[in-house]
């Protein structure tokens, strides 16, 4: 019998138009592998949607808030649909920054150092010495990213503007220059290291990862056998210690300049990776021998409740 998937994609996050990108790739592949697919734009109806739909499966392209930090993982488990991605702990810890870097810390997995403060705390003062960097806890796709460099005269004072909507707390991380690394994992497997080289800008911001030729990547990174192993060996761990399932995708500097450090620093584990046929892991999937097509439907035969 022909197993029928219900693509959820959309939502109601910052990162709704990523989400019907990827959602949009992925019901595409499954149907040319055969799949009976619903794709479903989600919002605040949807275990309503689901209870008509009967899929036999969730593969979840949802990115952000209510898709990627257990909550619709959870209505899953309410209604037994198995789905794609980790499940309900693990959505929500590797979505919660801080927390996640407690616990990969705890895992022997090194780790920038950081502080969960109230936005307006960071308005009056340096709460690190600059540069650092500032983050919403629970965003992605780098929105409300705030990089405050080495000679900032003042805090940033947009955190107290009328425009800021990312809630009151904010972690605020030691900058870590260097080279942007990311490495993605697909069950139990380390893929390969991409180099990701923002074009224009020294940021991997919002346009450097969505705009045609914003960054150029590098894959497989030009890195030293024993670095290589290196960060794939961290990448698997970070994925087990926060309990992820499926697919994930963990990402690094490199701080190899002529005097750094020459540490590796995890900077967090992203469960809900962009998922069109040229996005990070799908391209290290390619690179491995791995189709698209071939990884949406082993990420749909690995659906299951309780993850």
């Amino acid at each position: 019998m022909t197993k029928h998937v219900a693509v959820l994609m959309g939502g109601w996050s910052s990162e709704r138009p990523v989400s019907l990108n990827s959602g949009k790739a992925c019901a595409d592949a499954l149907e040319a592998r055969g799949y009976r697919v619903s794709r479903v734009d989600v919002d605040r109806t949807i275990a309503a949607v689901l209870a008509e739909l009967r899929p036999d499966v969730c593969f979840n392209a949802l990115h952000g808030i209510y898709g990627e930090d257990g909550t619709v993982q959870g209505i899953l488990e309410v209604m037994d649909i198995p789905y794609t991605h980790s499940g309900v702990l693990a959505s929500a810890l590797a979505m919660n920054k801080p927390k996640a870097k407690h616990v990969m810390k705890a895992a022997g997995i090194p780790v920038a150092e950081h502080k969960l403060v109230h936005r307006l705390e960071v308005v009056n003062e340096h709460v690190l010495e600059p540069p650092y960097v500032v983050k919403p806890p629970a965003e992605g796709s780098s929105f409300g990213v705030i990089i405050v460099p080495a000679d900032a005269a003042r805090p940033p004072q947009e955190l107290a503007g009328p425009d800021w909507r990312f809630g009151d707390m904010v972690m605020v991380e030691k900058y870590i220059p260097g080279r942007e690394l990311t490495c993605g994992v697909m069950g139990d497997r380390a893929l390969d290291i991409i180099e990701v080289v923002p074009q224009g800008e020294a940021f991997y911001d919002y346009d450097a990862k969505y705009r045609p030729g914003g960054s150029k990547h590098v894959l497989p990174a030009d890195l030293s056998p024993f670095i290589y192993q290196n960060i794939q060996t961290l990448a698997l761990e970070a994925h087990r210690s926060l309990g992820c399932r499926g697919v994930s995708r963990a990402d690094f500097r490199f701080d190899d300049q002529g005097d750094g450090t020459g540490q590796v620093i995890c900077l967090e584990v992203n469960t809900q990776p962009g998922m069109t046929a040229t996005s990070l892991v799908p391209e290290m999937a390619a690179h491995a021998g791995i189709g698209f097509g071939e990884l949406v439907s082993w990420m749909v035969e690995d659906a299951s409740c309780r993850r």
